[in-house]
């Protein structure tokens, strides 16, 4: 509640559904009465005409019926109402009322009443014209200096200034390079009219010099005009503002000389009579109206400024002295004298709420009572803030800040995946090669304890995998309701998933209003992304899996993927993708390992968790408690470092297309901007082949689309194949070296950070810096490397060395003993211990010079597989074979003149066929194992 109001005088509500506008108020004494009281007169949109004479018998009163003196329906849109001297022969006041098609001036006169109904008051039409154009607006003032009259100047839709002299038409000059109307104003000081054009200037034309000028009989400049014959209207002056005007006012006080206010969109301007601005104002807000109408210090005129926040704005020059509230937003302004009461602020809105207030404060009443005062015992406060922190401290360890038990009692959630397939699968749309791709069903239960509205279910799973639904909503009137959402998740594309969890996360408010989201995690069968087939013997990939106890029978850890044998030890398992690639799982039959291997080595990730989770929960069974597993095998760096390789290709490649298609882009608009040239020129000139390079490059741009379309497709996959590879070498790094689950979540945390991967933020650079800082604090072997700063600022590398190169680092670092932590004590120096009692870590720099020599060194057969897309310019000769094309894009300074005079020295073809589009080359197979300096190489025998 504003302390500042607009204090309601009097107020009314004007016709219902009527509009109105800047030019529909006004204020003047406009029945010559003899006290001369302002009378408010408003004209609508609807073409009624009212005249009210506010008389309230208290401060706040709304409209009587004898307030308003006149309503008269003139039956046309009224667009603006004036009040002055517009009759010959009398010097007394009548109204000027503006029509879209024409000008009609009244006498407003009263009658004295005799009886109890009071006086009575009539409006007699003295002249009207007809106008031949449709007008916009009006102004009016002693044009030519005459004295005791004033005429009218109105200004057409068109551009036209019409000028009246009273009951007779003098003359119309059209505005030069008009466009669009805009507010008009006449200044009797310098006898001159003010407007604001639609280029945003500030322009003055003299009246003797409208007088003087040509006729305008038409729109258009006559013969004689052009032939120099008479007087061509010119602006007296112009002034660049940079914005559309809503107003023009000019005014001239005693205290102050004549000043023009310009109100625009976003500033207040003060000029003077030559066009120079006095000062000008930033607004911070958008204006809607405004009225300079008072100076009370020399040198300074105050103004009324209101606002699309139903805010009254006073200004002294450019000094904010009082700001209002009132109840309506005001298109129009005015400052009258009404019923004895000078400075009277009148205000029109839009809707037609009209209101009479003056300015005002409320005043406080509430006086706030008397503090006891008291001696304080700081000691005891002292005591009791510890004894408060120690509670407040020891809450959050055992529980947190916010209860966990409340929140889950307002809203339980659960899933179910059922075992079996759909009887009719409700895939759709999908890309995988099979005849039949599965679905399952899934069942998410919502059961609440309280009053929930509104709650929101979001279900989301890793793509390829898609589902029917994915978004529900549910309302809780009553308590203890349950609330079931099925859908079918299904593959869709002919690639394996990074993972086949998923989560369903409800989001509500407590009946309090606060806000709660519950995470709910389901994991999706094996069987709905592959199929039982025959065992490989042969594979380019093979990871190893020791454990501690005896092997389990594959047949019962993954049933329905083996036909039942006399031999229940089935030891060799066969997985199909339905993307495409196979998988096969071996069981020892004298030893405790497990061997996964695959043609695909991001296709071994989905196995291996899988197996390494259904041992777990197989043992937790049978009551083990000790059961693990572990890796002694190499690190696979090798393979892993080729999928980051063929990735990060794909984004540089998907940059050059970029880069190659805004090229052709603005190579197509500046051959359309050359054609529309020619197609306008009234003596048209030969195309000379420009519509042959118009298709030409038409046809480039659609292929340069569809690369990009084609190379996003790729890398996205690409992308899924990383993670997959991703959550292969974490785990083996947590199987090797034993890490804790808070140490593998910060190794999750740094190598995947992204849930989707962009140019802008890629995988690549993300990473690397998540790997460099573990390095320069956790795992740092000097003081040195933690006082090194990372780069604030991420962007693409040049190429990933350097990330293969900290990934190895990290990998060493952790075989030497070091720890992953993420507490404040990690940036000090510390001493990495070796499993088994092993030394420290040397702090000489001879393996980190092993590690960070040249890759190549290390990775010998590892080439960075880029296709060199730089272009020259378009050269036509090479697209089309036609020399005549070279001379027409030289004329068009497309290509450097040297072309056009040697053809010979063309390179490359300018059409991008799908065939000459950069691709992912499939040369440079990685196949040199990582540097033993760099990884202990722990090789076993092989079982089998």
């Amino acid at each position: 509640m504003s302390l500042f109001k607009a204090r309601n005088w009097w107020s009314t509500i004007l016709g219902e559904k009527e509009e109105f506008d800047h030019g529909c108020l006004c204020l003047a004494n406009v029945d010559n009465s003899g006290n001369g009281q302002d009378k408010i007169i408003v004209g609508s949109f609807m073409g009624y005409l009212r005249i009210f004479s506010p008389h309230p018998t208290k401060t706040g009163d709304g409209a009587q019926a004898a307030d308003m003196l006149l309503e008269v329906d003139l039956r046309d849109p009224v667009l603006q109402v004036e009040v002055g001297k517009f009759v010959s022969g009398t010097e007394m006041l009548h109204l000027a009322v503006l029509h879209s098609r024409k000008l009609c001036v009244y006498s407003v006169s009263g009658i004295l009443g005799n009886v109890e109904h009071g006086n009575q008051y009539q409006m007699k039409l003295i002249y009207e014209h007809n106008l031949q154009r449709t007008a916009c607006n009006m102004t009016y003032g002693p044009f030519g200096g005459v004295k005791g009259r004033d005429l009218i100047c109105i200004q057409s839709i068109d551009g036209m200034l019409m000028v009246f002299e009273q009951e007779s038409y003098a003359f119309g000059r059209f505005l030069p390079s008009f466009l669009l109307p805009g507010p008009l104003a006449y200044s009797s000081r310098t006898d001159s009219f003010i407007t604001v054009s639609s280029c945003r200037q500030v322009e003055s034309y003299k009246y003797q010099v409208l007088a003087f000028a040509t006729d305008a009989d038409k729109r258009q400049e006559t013969d004689q005009q052009k032939l120099g014959s008479g007087k061509r209207l010119v602006v007296d002056w112009t002034l660049n503002i940079g914005e559309q005007a809503l107003d023009i006012c000019i005014v001239s006080f005693n205290q102050s000389a004549s000043s023009v206010f310009v109100l625009g969109e976003r500033n207040f301007f003060c000029l003077k009579d030559n066009g120079q601005i006095r000062f000008m104002k930033k607004l911070d807000w958008s204006p809607s109206c405004f009225l300079p109408y008072c100076s009370v210090s020399e040198g300074t005129i105050n103004t009324l400024i209101g606002n699309h926040n139903s805010i009254l704005h006073i200004y002294q020059d450019v000094t904010l002295k009082w700001a209002t509230q009132l109840p309506h937003i005001p298109v129009a302004v005015r400052v009258g004298c009404l019923h004895d009461l000078k400075g009277v602020i009148v205000t029109l809105s839009d809707d037609g709420h009209l209101q009479c207030s003056y300015l005002g404060t409320d005043p406080s009443l509430f006086q706030a009572p008397n503090v006891e005062s008291r001696e304080l015992n700081y000691d005891e406060l002292d005591v009791e803030m510890k004894e408060l922190q120690k509670i407040i401290k020891d809450v959050n360890k055992s529980q947190g800040v916010w209860p966990v038990t409340e929140r889950e009692d307002d809203l339980s959630v659960s899933v179910v995946v059922s075992p079996n397939f759909d009887s009719v699968s409700q895939a759709t749309d999908v890309e995988v090669g099979t005849d039949l791709v599965p679905s399952v069903t899934v069942k998410v239960t919502l059961q609440n304890r309280v009053v929930l509205q509104k709650v929101k279910l979001s279900v989301c799973v890793q793509p390829p995998l898609e589902l029917t639904c994915d978004q529900f909503t549910f309302e809780f009137m009553t308590p203890d309701l349950t609330r079931t959402a099925s859908f079918s998740a299904y593959l869709k594309r002919s690639y394996t998933p990074s993972e086949l969890e998923g989560k369903a996360v409800v989001s509500y408010s407590r009946p309090t209003g606060i806000p709660r989201v519950i995470q709910c995690k389901f994991r999706l069968p094996l069987k709905l992304i592959c199929l039982p087939c025959q065992p490989s013997k042969t594979a380019s990939h093979k990871v190893t899996i020791d454990t501690n106890k005896s092997p389990v029978s594959l047949l019962g850890l993954f049933p329905g993927f083996a036909s039942q044998s006399d031999d229940d030890q089935v030891n060799v398992m066969g997985f199909h993708f339905l993307g495409g690639s196979q998988v096969t799982l071996l069981a020892s039959k004298t030893s405790q390992r497990y061997r996964i291997q695959s043609e695909q080595f991001e296709d071994l990730w989905l196995i291996t968790s899988e197996l390494i989770l259904r041992l777990q929960e197989y043992f937790e069974k049978q009551g083990v408690k000790d059961f693990a597993c572990s890796f002694s095998g190499s690190m696979p760096l090798q393979e892993y470092f080729e999928l980051i390789d063929r990735h990060f290709e794909l984004r540089m490649n998907g940059e050059k297309l970029k880069e190659l298609l805004s090229e052709r882009a603005v190579q197509f608009r500046a051959i359309q901007r050359r054609l529309l040239t020619r197609f306008k020129d009234k003596t048209p000139a030969p195309l000379q082949h420009l519509d042959t390079l118009l298709d030409g490059t038409y046809k480039q741009v659609i292929a340069l689309a569809d690369a990009v379309e084609e190379n996003q497709g790729s890398l996205f996959q690409s992308f899924t194949r990383l993670k997959s590879a991703t959550h292969l070498v974490i785990l083996l790094i947590g199987l090797w070296q034993k890490l804790s689950a808070d140490q593998i979540a910060i190794l999750e945390a740094a190598f995947l950070p992204l849930q989707e991967d962009t140019q802008e933020l890629g995988w690549e650079e993300t990473v690397d810096a998540a790997i460099s800082h573990l390095l320069k604090t956790c795992l740092s072997k000097s003081s040195k490397e933690q006082a090194l700063n990372l780069n604030s600022q991420l962007s693409i590398p040049k190429d990933t060395s350097q990330l293969k190169k900290h990934i190895t680092l990290l990998c060493d670092r952790l075989a030497k003993g070091g720890r992953l932590c993420l507490s404040t004590d990690a940036a000090a120096p510390q001493t990495m211990i070796m499993p088994g009692g092993c030394t420290t870590i040397p702090e000489s720099d001879l393996e980190e010079r092993s590690v960070e020599q040249d890759p190549t060194e290390q990775f010998t057969n590892h080439r960075h597989l880029t296709a060199d897309t730089s272009r020259p310019d378009l050269r036509p000769e090479d697209c089309f074979g036609n020399p005549q094309l070279t001379r027409a894009l030289h004329s068009l300074r497309l290509v450097p003149s040297s072309l056009a005079t040697s053809p010979q020295e063309a390179a490359w073809d300018t059409f991008l066929t799908p065939a000459a589009l950069p691709r992912r080359s499939t040369s440079g197979n990685l196949q040199t194992p990582c540097s033993p300096k760099s990884l202990p190489h722990l090789g076993v025998p092989e079982p089998w």
